[in-house]
């Protein structure tokens, strides 16, 4: 799933399957929570880093609908295919984007969104670029940063080789689910990252299935 340059071919059934999982897993409800405590208001902007195939914007713009909420929604991506497909999968919401970026790489305007979110997505950076990635998010971000990932635990681990094994049929999915349990983080991890990353006013809340919800407040 690090690799840019996957096709359609390769990377689409791996969206579909991951689009599964975090519903079967609960992975959504680390947002609705989160924007109980994070207000928006109509003509707000979401921005997601790290978007792939645009569940999580899919989602939330069914949950900020059900609360009378005109939200613009913006998803944003490294991997073309991963674009392509977002686009495709959610042409029928008039208030969702999709653009194709390097966030590491590509430069962003100081509160240039709302709210900018992560799903599954930092796990994937070393110490270094983390507190890098955090920082650009940041000041990208109006009111607060939410971010979704992983807990590192034993349990999560052989959970989610059983869950893969029986029902999926992406090797990459089945390999790489795994490997993203070993990369994600304890809760004493996440607090010196973000420490190290010169933000003290944050929350963590550990959530089911085996995730952690941080928010930094602006």
């Amino acid at each position: 799933m690090d690799n840019f340059a996957l096709d359609h071919e390769e990377l689409d059934p791996v969206l579909k399957e991951l689009e599964v999982i975090n519903k079967l897993l609960g992975g959504f409800s680390v947002f609705y929570d989160a924007f109980r405590r994070v207000e928006l208001e109509n003509g707000d902007s979401v921005c997601d880093w790290g978007c792939g195939g645009g569940d999580s914007l899919r989602v939330l713009e069914r949950y900020f609908k059900g609360r009378g909420l005109d939200i613009r929604l913006i998803g944003i991506d490294a991997t073309p295919a991963a674009i392509a497909f977002a686009r495709e999968r959610n042409r029928v919401f008039k208030n969702m984007y999709f653009s194709c970026a390097d966030v590491l790489k590509n430069e962003f305007r100081q509160g240039e969104f709302d709210v900018v979110v992560s799903s599954l997505f930092t796990h994937h950076f070393d110490d270094d670029q983390w507190i890098l990635l955090i920082r650009k998010m940041v000041y990208a971000a109006k009111k607060a940063v939410i971010i979704n990932d992983l807990h590192r635990h034993w349990f999560a681990y052989h959970a989610i080789g059983v869950l893969t094994a029986l029902f999926s049929r992406s090797p990459m999915v089945k390999h790489d689910s795994k490997i993203s349990v070993l990369r994600s983080f304890k809760r004493n991890e996440l607090e010196n990252l973000i420490l190290r990353a010169g933000f003290t006013h944050f929350t963590i809340k550990w959530m089911w299935a085996f995730r952690w919800q941080v928010i930094i407040f602006k």
